[in-house]
Order: structure tokens, then sequence, then C-alpha cells
């Protein structure tokens, strides 16, 4: 992602990275959060949310963002199995300006499987610095 608010380009497409669903995590998770899941059934979808969660923060942490306003249109597509890996990616759907200092960015993310797939996709409006 680009240094400033003012560079970042309706269409951009910015990489959130790549996580694998690991059988142990899957485990332990649905035996933590998800009463009555079934591994075979593939990773839930609140396990889906948070390896989502996860690569967006990571990748965040070195963007102009300030802070996330929202998180919404969540969409689960499918349920990766264990073993499976998962790309994410961020697509700029608009941006608004909001004083000198800061402006908004509205944007579609998506979960993507090694078959290109979509397996989960929200859209987000974030504060980035101007």
């Amino acid at each position: 992602m680009p240094a400033r608010f003012d560079d970042i380009e309706i269409g951009q497409v910015a990489s959130l990275g790549a996580a694998r669903v690991d059988s142990e995590a899957l485990a332990a998770f649905a035996a933590a959060f998800a009463p009555g899941w079934t591994v075979d059934r593939g990773a839930p979808d609140a396990m889906i949310y948070a390896i989502w969660s996860r690569l967006d923060t990571v990748a965040a942490a070195d963007w102009p963002q300030t802070k996330r306003l929202g998180v919404d249109a969540l969409r689960w597509v499918r349920n990766p199995p264990a073993g499976e890996l998962l790309r994410g990616r961020m697509t700029i759907m608009g941006k608004d300006e909001v004083g000198e200092g800061k402006g908004i960015v509205f944007a579609q993310h998506d979960l993507l499987d090694e078959a290109g797939r979509l397996v989960f996709s929200c859209l987000t409006r974030s504060v980035f610095a101007r």
C-alpha cells in the first residue's frame, strides 16, 4: 500500500498475504468455539473470519491506516478443509477526503482458496492518514 491516503488509487489491489488452515488449529478452534462442528466439514465460518482478521491486521501494520470504522457485508461461500492455503486481497472501491489530515477508504476484502475460488468476502471502511 502507498504511504499516504492521497496516493491510494481506486481499483488498486493489495495482497493481505496467505495462511494455511492448520489441522491442529482447526480441531482446537472447533472444540473451543464451534460446539457440534466436525472438522471434516472444513473450517467453521468464525475461524475463516479469524484467519482473514489476522491477515488483515498483519498487512495493515505498515499502512497509514489509523482506524477501522466498520466491517460490513460479510459473506461466507465455502468452508475450506484442513491444509488449504488461503490468500487474502483487498481492492480499493472508493475513498473520501475528511479534512486535511485524514480520509476514509472503502475496500472489498476477499479470501481465495488454492484454486482461486472465493471463500470469504467483506467490505470495510477505514481511516487513513493524509
